[in-house]
């Protein structure tokens, strides 16, 4: 049987490090990297894992996320939106 994962049940305890990592994006330039986007993007990487993942793993993948892998977790995650790009300008 396998054991179901506990990503959101260790959002509060893992939140030090989530704060963590924005604040070095933000220190390396990222400005608008947000707490919510590193948590999301992080799960993105993880729930691919087939095995279960332990709390000081969760961890260490959000302290080892790299602004590269951000930057392309983002791109991708914009290319997924409407395609209206226009829509607020339209009269």
């Amino acid at each position: 049987m396998e054991e179901k994962q506990q990503f959101e049940l260790w959002r509060d305890d893992v939140h030090p490090a989530i704060v963590s990592k924005v604040d070095e994006l933000h220190l390396l330039g990222y400005d608008r990297a947000t707490e919510d986007e590193v948590w999301a993007c992080v799960l993105h990487r993880l729930r691919k894992e087939k095995n279960f993942v332990a709390k000081h793993v969760f961890v260490h993948a959000i302290l080892a996320l790299s602004p590269q892998q951000y930057m392309t977790w983002l791109t991708a995650e914009a290319y997924k939106q409407p395609e209206d790009w226009f829509q607020e300008f339209e009269v």
